[in-house]
C-alpha cells in the first residue's frame, strides 16, 4: 500500500553523526519535526536549529516551502537563519582578517536564501556591508564577497534601492572608473550600478553623474566583463529622459560603440552566449526606438522647411546638379514631377506624410536614399516615370509604405522583450544601419514589382510579397548588408511562389478522395512518430532560465523525463550546461502520475504573480506550468518557441492528451506530405512484369492494384 501523500521519507545529516532516515508528516509543525531530529542526536535547544537542503542551493526549509520536499530528499540540520545571521554579522566585523574573509565568503553564499536574507536585513546587515564598502579598506576577494552578498541581499526586494547613500554610489563607481581592478570586483560593481539604474529613478541621475559612457566602452575589450558593461549602457539608455536619449546616442556614436561591439563582441573569438545576445538585442531595440519620434511626427504642409525636402527630392530626380534651386516652374510641371515621383497627392505631396506611422521618418529615408545613393534613387524614379504600360512602380507611395512595414517588422517604439535574443549582426556593421537597410529594401521592392509585372491595383499584393521576402531574409540572420542583398537575390518572386506552393502543398495538392484516404491512414502512424520524438526530447531534457534574477548573475535549472517516462527530474544549476545533465545532479522530482494538468500563458501561476510587472507578450507565449498533487506547480519559461512547443507537446503526450502546438501541426503536414510523396513515387515506379510471348489475335492485358496501406 503506498504511503499517504502527506508523508515523505527523507535522510537528515549532521556533521560527525550517522544520518537519520525518518518519515516527515507534513501535517505536523516544522518545529516539532526539528525537535524530534535534535532529540535523535541528543541536541538541546531545538529552537536554535533549522532544516536545509543538503544539495543544490541548500535553501532553508520553512512552513511555506516545506511542501517542496520530495521522497528521497537529503536534508541537513543547521543552525537557524536568525542564529546564522547574528553569527555572520559579528564575524564580518571582527578584527581577524582570515575570520572576516571566511565569514564574508559564507555570507555571499547564504544571502541568496530568502529566509536568511530577511533575518540578516532585519539586523541592519545591509547597512553594515555598505559601511564596509564605503570605508575603502576591503580589497581583492574580501571586497568581491562583500559586493556579492550586498547584491544578493538587495535582489530580494526587501530593502528599497533609494536608501543607498551617495558615498556608497561614489565608491562603487570608483571601482568601475579605476584602470586596474579585479575582474570579479568589476563584474559586481557594474551589476550593482545596473540594478540601481533600473530600480530607482533618483539613483539613475546619481549614477549618470558618476559614470561616463566612455569609461564603460573602455571595458568592452575585456571579454570577462563585456556583458556587464553593455548591460549598464543599456540600463542608462533605457532610463534616460527622452530629451537625453538622442544626446546619449550621439555620444555612443562618437565613441565608436558600434564598431567596438562589432569587432570585440560579435566578431570576437568567443561564441556569443544567451545573455550577451539578449543585451545586443536590447541595444538594437533601444537604438531603433530613437526613430519613434520621427515615426510619430506628422508633416506640417504649411512648414516651408519640410516642403523644401520634397522640392529637393524632385530636384535631384529631374533637374540635375546644375539646375538653380530658385528656378520657378509652372505649377503643372511640378504636379507632373510629383506624379512621376509616385506620390499619391500630386498637387500637394506633403499630405502623403501626414499619417503616422511612418510620418516624417519615411521622408527622412527617401532623402537619405536620394543624397547618399543618388544613382540608385535616380534610376528607380526615372525607369518607372518613363513607362507607358501602367506597370510603373510608384516610388513615393512605396517608400512610405515600406517605411511603415519596416517599423512593424523591427518593432520600432516597443520596449525590449525579456528573454528575447533576436539581434541582427548586420545592424552593427554600419553607423546608419536603419537608413541603409531601407535603401536595400526599396531596391528589393522595385525589383519584385517588375518581376510581378504589377500595376497600381496590385500594390498591396506586392507589399505582402516584399514583407515575406524581408522576414524570411532576416530569419537567416545575415551578418552584413551585402549578405542581406544576397539573401534577397535568392528570394525572388518566383522563389517565394515556390516556397508558398511547397508549404501549402498538403492543403492544395492532395484533395482527391484516394489521397485523402491515404492521408487518413498515414496520420496516426506519423502522430505516433512525433509523439515519440517529443518524449525522447523530454528524456534528453532542457535548460531553463529563472525569471526574476538579475541577468548579470543568471540562475539556471534543468528538467528531464526519466527513461521509463514515469518521473520528471529537475534541479538548479550554477551555469548553462553544454550537454545532457545526469539524473543524479537533479535532486527534485515529480511522479508523472501526480500531474493533473499543463497550463500555458496567462493561466500559469507565475504569470499571474507577475501581472504587476506587465509581462510582455513574448514571455507569456513561452510560459507553461505543470500542476500536480497536492496543489503544487512547476513553472517554466521556455528559451524559445521551439522548446515551448516541444515541452508542451511532450507533456500532453505524456498525459495522453492531444498535441496541439503549431510545431506539431507543421511537422504533421510536412511528414505526411513526405510520406505520401514517397508512396506515390513508389506507385509511379512500379514496373509492369515483362509480358509473355504474345498469343496471336489475343493481346495480353495486365491489371495491378496498389496497396495504400
Amino acid at each position: 500500500m503506498p504511503p499517504p501523500s502527506d508523508i515523505v521519507k527523507v535522510a537528515i545529516e549532521w556533521p560527525g553523526a550517522n544520518a537519520q532516515l525518518i518519515e516527515i508528516d507534513q501535517k505536523k509543525p516544522l518545529s516539532s519535526i526539528i525537535r524530534e531530529v535534535c532529540d535523535g542526536w541528543s541536541l538541546s535547544g531545538s529552537e536554535q536549529f533549522a532544516l536545509r537542503y543538503a544539495d543544490g542551493p541548500q535553501l532553508y526549509i520553512t512552513e511555506q516551502s516545506r511542501s517542496d520536499i520530495k521522497n528521497g530528499t537529503i536534508l541537513r540540520l543547521a543552525i537557524s537563519p536568525a542564529r546564522a545571521a547574528r553569527q555572520l554579522l559579528d564575524r564580518i566585523q571582527s578584527h581577524g582578517i582570515d575570520a572576516r574573509l571566511e565569514a564574508l565568503k559564507e555570507l555571499a553564499k547564504l544571502s541568496a536564501d530568502p529566509t536568511f536574507a530577511a533575518e540578516f536585513i532585519n539586523m541592519e546587515g545591509i547597512g553594515t556591508l555598505a559601511r564596509l564598502v564605503e570605508s575603502g579598506t576591503h580589497f581583492g576577494e574580501m571586497l568581491a564577497f562583500t559586493l556579492t552578498a550586498f547584491l544578493e541581499l538587495m535582489d530580494h526586494g526587501i530593502v528599497s534601492w533609494d536608501l543607498i547613500s551617495l558615498s556608497f554610489i561614489k565608491q562603487i563607481a570608483g571601482y568601475v572608473n579605476q584602470p586596474m581592478v579585479d575582474v570579479s570586483i568589476l563584474q559586481r560593481s557594474l551589476a550593482i550600478l545596473e540594478s540601481m539604474v533600473l530600480n530607482s529613478h533618483s539613483l539613475y541621475h546619481r549614477v549618470a553623474q558618476e559614470i561616463t559612457v566612455g569609461q564603460l566602452i573602455g571595458h568592452l575589450s575585456n571579454q570577462e566583463i563585456q556583458t556587464y558593461a553593455i548591460a549598464l549602457i543599456n540600463a542608462l539608455f533605457l532610463k534616460a529622459p527622452e530629451d537625453r536619449r538622442q544626446e546619449m546616442a550621439s555620444t555612443l556614436a562618437q565613441k565608436h560603440l558600434r564598431s567596438i561591439i562589432l569587432n570585440h563582441v560579435i566578431r570576437g573569438n568567443r561564441p556569443i552566449k544567451a545573455e550577451m545576445a539578449h543585451q545586443l538585442y536590447v541595444l538594437q531595440v533601444l537604438t531603433f526606438n530613437l526613430l519613434e519620434e520621427r515615426m510619430m511626427t506628422k508633416m506640417d504642409p504649411s512648414d516651408q522647411a519640410q516642403r523644401d525636402i520634397i522640392f529637393e527630392l524632385r530636384r535631384i530626380a529631374f533637374d540635375g546638379e546644375n539646375d538653380a534651386s530658385g528656378t520657378e516652374k509652372r505649377k503643372a510641371v511640378y504636379t507632373k514631377d510629383y506624379k512621376m515621383l509616385g506620390f499619391t497627392n500630386h498637387v500637394n505631396p506633403a499630405m502623403d506624410f501626414t499619417q503616422t506611422p511612418p510620418g516624417m521618418l519615411a521622408l527622412d529615408n527617401m532623402l537619405y536614399l536620394a543624397k547618399l545613393h543618388q544613382d540608385t534613387y535616380i534610376r528607380i524614379v526615372l525607369e518607372n516615370s518613363s513607362r507607358e504600360d501602367k506597370h510603373e512602380c510608384p516610388f513615393g507611395r512605396c517608400a512610405i509604405e515600406l517605411t511603415r512595414m519596416l517599423c512593424e517588422v523591427l518593432q520600432v517604439g516597443e520596449l525590449p522583450n525579456e528573454g528575447c535574443n533576436d539581434y541582427h549582426p548586420m545592424f552593427f556593421t554600419h553607423d546608419r544601419a536603419w537608413e541603409e537597410f531601407f535603401c536595400v529594401c526599396i531596391q528589393l521592392l522595385n525589383k519584385t514589382w517588375k518581376e510581378m509585372r504589377a500595376t497600381a491595383e496590385d500594390f498591396n499584393k506586392v507589399m505582402q510579397v516584399v514583407r515575406e521576402q524581408i522576414t524570411r531574409a532576416l530569419a537567416m540572420k545575415p551578418s552584413s548588408l551585402d549578405q542581406l542583398k544576397g539573401k534577397f537575390r535568392a528570394l525572388s518572386y518566383s522563389e517565394i511562389l515556390r516556397l508558398r506552393q511547397s508549404e501549402r502543398m498538403s492543403q492544395d495538392d492532395f484533395q482527391s478522395p484516394p489521397i485523402i484516404e491515404l492521408r487518413e491512414r498515414i496520420q496516426p502512424e506519423i502522430l505516433e512518430l512525433i509523439k515519440q520524438q517529443r518524449l525522447n526530447r523530454l528524456c534528453e531534457g532542457s535548460c531553463f532560465r529563472k525569471l526574476g534574477n538579475r541577468r548579470r548573475q543568471e540562475k539556471f535549472w534543468f528538467c528531464r523525463l526519466s527513461l521509463n517516462h514515469k518521473v520528471l527530474h529537475y534541479g538548479d544549476l550554477d551555469e548553462s550546461p553544454q550537454g545532457e545533465v545526469p539524473f543524479e545532479l537533479l535532486t527534485d522530482k515529480i511522479p508523472v502520475s501526480d500531474i493533473k494538468s499543463v497550463v500555458t500563458g496567462k493561466d500559469c501561476p507565475h504569470m499571474k504573480e507577475k501581472s504587476a510587472l506587465k509581462q510582455n507578450k513574448e514571455v507569456l507565449e513561452l510560459a507553461f506550468s505543470i500542476l500536480y498533487d497536492p496543489d503544487e506547480n512547476l513553472n517554466f519559461v521556455a528559451p524559445n518557441k521551439y522548446e515551448y512547443c516541444i515541452w508542451t507537446d511532450g507533456l500532453c503526450a505524456l498525459l495522453g492528451r492531444e498535441m496541439a502546438s503549431d510545431l506539431t501541426r507543421s511537422d504533421l503536414d510536412t511528414l505526411i506530405s513526405m510520406e505520401m510523396k514517397l508512396r506515390l513515387l513508389d506507385l509511379e515506379n512500379i514496373t509492369i512484369p515483362e509480358a509473355p510471348p504474345p498469343v496471336p489475335k489475343e493481346p495480353s492485358t495486365y491489371n495491378f492494384t496498389y496497396n495504400y496501406g
